[in-house]
Parts: C-alpha cells; structure tokens; sequence
C-alpha cells in the first residue's frame, strides 16, 4: 500500500511492517514517509483549495455519493483488511463498514446544509440602515490523525465532513493499522481533484511534528492518547483543534434497573473490539443491593463469548492490536488482584489474546479504573446509592460517556445532571454512538464534537457581511 499525494501513488525505500495481530503473520508494507513528505502533501493540499472553494455544493454531494457508491461496491475487502490489521472480528468489521459509509452518505447530504444566518443589524443604534448576514466558509486545510481500532470509521468522522465544507486533507492513518485506510483514502482521491485528499504514513512524531507546526494547516482533528493530545494543543498555535483523547466510561446500575438489559449492556460495551474502544464500558458501578445477581449474570454471560479467529463469523474476542498491548492489560489487571480485586473469570493472557476477565470488589482508587484501561475488562465497583455512584463515576480525569440503568425519571435527571461527561445515556451503555450525533467529552476526553453535522461546523469559519 502506498500514500496518496497530490493525487499520485507514492512508495518510498524503507517501510513500515503491518502485522496480523492473530498469526503475528506480515500483511503488507507501509512507507517510511518523512517531513519532505508531510510538506509535499500539506503544499498539495494547500494549493488545491482553489479548486474545492470553487466546486458548487450539488457536485460536492454528488462526489461524495460517487465515493459511497464505490466504497460500497469495495465494503467486502476493505471489512476483511480492517479485521486482519486490527483483529476485530469479521463481524464487527462489517458493521464498520456499514458505519462507515452510512457516515459518507450523511456527508453528501450536510454538504448541501451549511446556512448563514440574516443578524437583525436594526437592534443596535448603528444598524438601521443596513442589512447583515453570515456565511460559512471553509477553513481550508485540515489535517486528521487517527488511531488503529476503528481505522475506517473514524478516518470518514474526519475526512467526509472536512470535504462536505470544501477543505482540502492530510491525513495519517495509525501505522499499526493503516491498510483499510489507505485504501478509503485512495478511493475517496480518485474522484476528487488532485491534492484534495492526501494520505501519509511513516514515524508518527516526525510526520506529526510538522503536521502540527506547519503554517498552511488550518485544522488538525486528532484521535489517541492524551500526551499526544496535549502536545498537539501546546504546538499547534492557532490552529482550530478537535481532540478526541479516550475515556473511562461508567456504566451506573440501579437497584431499579433491568438487571438483563443491563448486564447484556455491560457484556456488549466492556468487550466489543476486545475492549479497545474510546467509550467502552471501564468501570461498572453497582448499587449493593444488585451487585451479587448482577455479578453472576455477567460471569454467566461473558463465559458464553467465543475467542479466537477473527475472521471467524462465530468469533466474538479477538486479539489485541498487539502482545504489548495485552501484557499492559495482564499487568494492570495483576496489580489490581494483588490489591485486594476479587477474579470471578478470565484473567488469562496468550499471546495478544487476554480472556474477556470480570473483577469484583474493585477499589475506586486502582490504577485499573482510575485511567483508562484498554482491554476486554468488566471492574465492578459497589456502591450504596446513586450519590456515591457519581461521585465515583466522576473521579477520573476523562468525561466521555456515561450509562445509567434506572426506571427512575428522577434518578436519572440527577445522574444526567451531575455526571460530568459528554454524552450521559440513559438505559443504554457508553459504547452507543450513532454517527450523527455530537460525539465529544469533558475534561482530558478531549475539545470539540464530532458527527457530521457538527464536524463540518466545526471544520467551517464564520464570515460576516454587512450592506449599507
């Protein structure tokens, strides 16, 4: 696979391993792209922003369903590249996919909502005479940053509304997983003029250096870490910013809740992707006098889940991105046993594999729930009331999304109230996102919102115009 700059396939002669996470087998090679790539790609895009400002709002969309069409017609090989380079089962992959390009249409659609507004002039002493509205217009660059476990999905969060408001983009893919999305990008480029969409791959702190100091970047939109995050907000001067930085999702169950729909919720959110999801459920928080069916239920539940192949339709765990990954996950879990958490099933780590593991009697204060732990982990925290359950949910520095299972409208408007998080969900768990709504936390989750009408809000400036 190669990247994509100023619509030209470009290879270099050092590249970078992509592994199959499951057999640790080579899938492909990456290039070794450098800073003289990032600034080729970054002039490419800067010189085609003529060329989107001047395209009418009814070509754009039509474009964008083009690249729907064709995505579509490649969804089968491009769920089963984001199932060998990530290990996500095939199934999950597919619903990906699916996401993905429900995502492209909703852009093809916004591309043709982006309204001003009339500003009544009249109501200040000066403004009688004239006439005033808005409009918006594009920022003009945008470069996007993605991580590797959902490498389709949340590339087309960033590129599709980007170019549904005109933008050019530079985009970098995660190296542990760039190949489904070098290959959307790629495609997306085909039917859009040259240096529109360019894509790069190679040493994420050297493309990322000059990504986030170069002058002709307007916009970085940036999903991973929180030190990657913070070091974009400190260089990025005043470039516009979104960063998506993780979370540590509560889901709060109730001593009124449906105790099915809730562990069902609890086994779906703490193990999709192998737990290697921003909004994944991180902690559950117990009311006591449920927690012991409760605990048995999701033990019960969590045995049934199959491990292996991911291209398995059967297959619900697959590995994690990588063995490192899961010896991180082995060690927090350890350290937490050794500190008084009760094991009640899994806790076994082979290879990049780490057995979907439910702990009880988990301590607010383990590292374990503290930060965000990325792995196929159910901690389970008890609690006496929902008072303690928020103040438990709220001592994290993340605030992403949240869960509440009650049958209480009282209890719930507290929990929605008090939770300090981005998104608080009531009766379902954090992992729910639909990819039009504003998706975005609190604290160190990071700024800004995405779906895709608010991402192009987002990725447009707001110009004024008054006439005397």
């Amino acid at each position: 696979m190669k990247m994509l700059i100023n619509g030209k396939l470009i290879d270099k002669k050092k590249h970078i391993a992509v592994i199959n996470p499951f057999n640790k087998e080579i899938l492909d090679h990456v290039p070794l792209g450098d800073s003289s790539d990032a600034k080729k790609a970054i002039n490419a895009a800067f010189k085609a922003k003529k060329a989107m400002r001047d395209m009418s709002s009814r070509k754009l969309s039509r474009i964008l369903y083009d690249i729907y069409q064709e995505l579509k017609e490649k969804s089968k090989e491009i769920s089963e590249l984001i199932c060998l380079e990530t290990g996500k089962p095939i199934k999950d992959s597919k619903i990906e996919m699916d996401r993905s390009l429900q995502t492209i249409l909703m852009a093809a659609e916004e591309s043709k909502r982006i309204y001003g507004e009339t500003i009544p002039m009249d109501a200040a002493i000066a403004g009688k005479s004239v006439f005033g509205f808005t409009m918006k217009i594009p920022l003009g660059v945008v470069a996007a940053i993605t991580p590797f476990n959902y490498p389709v999905n949340l590339a087309i969060h960033k590129l599709a509304p980007a170019l549904a408001a005109k933008n050019t983009v530079v985009f970098k893919p995660s190296s542990k997983a760039p190949l489904s999305a070098l290959k959307m990008a790629e495609i997306m480029g085909r039917h859009l003029p040259d240096g529109a969409v360019n894509s790069l791959t190679g040493n994420s702190n050297v493309l990322g250096q000059e990504i986030t100091t170069n002058p002709q970047i307007n916009k970085i939109s940036f999903t991973g870490s929180v030190s990657t995050g913070l070091s974009i907000a400190q260089k990025a001067g005043m470039k516009k910013l979104t960063l998506e930085l993780g979370g540590n999702d509560p889901l709060i169950v109730l001593d009124d809740a449906n105790l099915d729909a809730a562990v069902t919720a609890a086994v779906n959110g703490s193990y999709l992707n192998a737990g290697q999801v921003c909004i994944a459920v991180k902690r559950i928080i117990l009311h006591e006098k449920i927690a012991d069916q409760f605990a048995e239920q999701l033990v019960s539940l969590t045995k049934k889940l199959k491990i292996g192949d991911p291209m398995d339709s059967k297959t619900d765990i697959g590995p994690l991105i990588s063995e490192k990954s899961a010896m991180m996950v082995e060690k927090t879990v350890d350290d937490a046993i050794k500190n008084g958490a009760q094991l009640l099933c899994g806790g076994k780590r082979k290879g990049a594999f780490y057995e979907p593991t439910v702990l009880d009697n988990v301590h607010k204060e383990m590292e374990l729930v503290r930060n965000e732990t990325f792995g196929p982990i159910s901690p389970i925290i008890r609690v006496k009331d929902l008072d303690e359950a928020i103040k438990v949910s709220n001592n994290t520095p993340y605030g992403l999304q949240a869960g509440v299972f009650t049958e209480s409208i009282e209890q719930a408007k507290k929990a929605v109230h008090r939770i300090e998080a981005g998104s608080v969900l009531i009766n379902k768990q954090p992992t729910f996102r639909t990819d039009n709504m504003p998706f975005g936390g609190f604290k160190m989750s990071g700024v800004g919102k995405e779906g895709v009408k608010y991402a192009v809000d987002g990725m447009t400036r707001c110009k004024l115009v008054v006439i005397g």
